[in-house]
């Protein structure tokens, strides 16, 4: 009898950002894509930005946003990928400076000395992206093998409606090695 090979496992981190009610797109393309997903949320993007019930009951699994205890079994497998989408200009920086202070920032830091890869999709305002904090940050993480898609600010066009926001985007980053 052979053993079935397990499936790519997926971590996606969900930041605080309006785009984030959208994140099981991104939790259905992977899955579409032959992979399991576990979702680790910002202790802010776990009050409202999405639909957390709806999210677990897609992927099976709990949502993640706290640290477990040792005693507490490990929820997730270890990541063959991370996608960070939406990625708030909060997290970038205080990832970029190696600051752990929240399970998705103490995950990222981690991804990066463990070799994983790992596909950022940006949601920032144009205001913040023009920080020299910012650009510093994405200088540093992409020295470190981050894979960055377009920006997004969110702001509505001269129309006045909003671009799609790309969430395929972050598996074709982590497909195209």
């Amino acid at each position: 009898m052979t053993q079935q090979a397990r499936k790519p496992f997926l971590y996606v981190v969900v930041c605080a950002a309006g785009i984030a009610a959208d994140v099981s797109k991104l939790v259905t393309a992977a899955q579409e894509r032959g992979r399991e997903v576990g979702v680790i949320a910002t202790p802010v993007a776990m009050n409202g930005f999405f639909d957390t019930a709806a999210v677990a009951a897609l992927t099976g699994r709990p949502i993640r946003s706290a640290w477990r205890t040792p005693a507490d079994p490990r929820p997730f497998p270890p990541p063959d990928a991370v996608v960070v989408a939406p990625a708030t200009f909060n997290t970038i920086n205080k990832w970029a400076a190696g600051i752990a202070d929240t399970l998705a920032l103490g995950t990222l830091c981690e991804a990066s000395g463990l070799g994983v890869p790992v596909a950022v999709l940006p949601c920032v305002a144009d205001a913040l992206v023009a920080h020299p904090a910012y650009a510093d940050s994405l200088i540093r993480l992409r020295g470190m093998g981050v894979r960055f898609g377009d920006p997004y600010s969110g702001e509505a066009g001269e129309d006045g409606g909003r671009p799609e926001f790309g969430w395929e985007r972050a598996l074709d980053l982590l497909d195209r090695g």
